[in-house]
């Protein structure tokens, strides 16, 4: 199983998988040590990207408009992973954003996985850095563009794969795909005062947004109403 798995990465809107939304998936499918597909796609977040996220991974509102809604997304992402353990550079982190967004679909999403970050830190005690950057330089591996998912991916499983070469005989067993858990957050749907509130907002200030109010969650709502008061102001006392 160790040269036989779904190496894969997201990029999303914030760091909280119960709150934030998945932005980019990228995977690579391996098969004795070498890649043999892969797998990628924006998806359509209906919510603007925080700039911070725009700057970090280069991924714009106008791009994410090109994407997939969430819920083919996942879909064709679970029926890539079918089969298979994954692998990822701190790949909970990806797991928690994936598990999350299998549930809201109606998917399951149960896996074995591997962390190139946690067995890094147990053969690389003496590096100061071990992030996905410093581990592609570290073992020159080209890192193609980083903060972008299917690179990242891509990065992570030959990182792995140097790995395995330079420590396999000190302990093997470190490499071993482990069962992956994560505890869905349940989440609050917007309620009626929101949706009227935020439609109202939304009419008022003539704010045109590419955003299925009646899906969003109430913590959603709230961060929109609140972003959209700042910018623009409450009904009946207009900025500018």
């Amino acid at each position: 199983m160790k040269n036989r798995y779904v190496a894969l990465d997201v990029e999303t809107t914030g760091l909280d998988p119960a709150r934030d939304r998945l932005l980019e998936i990228g995977a690579v499918k391996v098969e004795n040590g070498a890649i043999v597909d892969s797998f990628h796609t924006l998806i359509n977040t209906g919510i603007e990207i925080p700039w911070r996220i725009q700057e970090l991974t280069g991924i714009t509102d106008e791009m994410q408009k090109t994407g997939r809604a969430l819920e083919p997304a996942m879909g064709a992402l679970v029926s890539f992973c079918e089969g298979y353990p994954i692998l990822g550079h701190n790949v909970q982190f990806d797991y928690g954003f994936l598990k999350q967004g299998a549930v809201r679909c109606g998917l399951s999403f149960e896996k074995d996985g591997a962390d190139t970050l946690k067995i890094a830190r147990k053969l690389l005690p003496g590096m100061r850095s071990r992030t996905l950057t410093a581990m592609c330089t570290y073992y020159r591996v080209d890192p193609g563009h980083s903060h972008r998912a299917l690179d990242d991916a891509r990065s992570a499983h030959e990182i792995f794969l140097r790995m395995q070469e330079e420590f396999q005989g000190v302990d093997p067993g470190i490499f071993a795909f482990q069962k992956m858990m994560y505890s869905v957050k349940k989440e609050c749907p917007i309620t009626d005062s929101q949706k009227g509130y935020l439609k109202d907002l939304m009419k008022y200030h003539r704010i045109e947004m590419n955003t299925c109010v009646e899906e969003m969650s109430k913590s959603e709502a709230s961060r929109m109403i609140d972003h959209i008061i700042l910018q623009y102001g409450r009904i009946g006392s207009r900025k500018g």
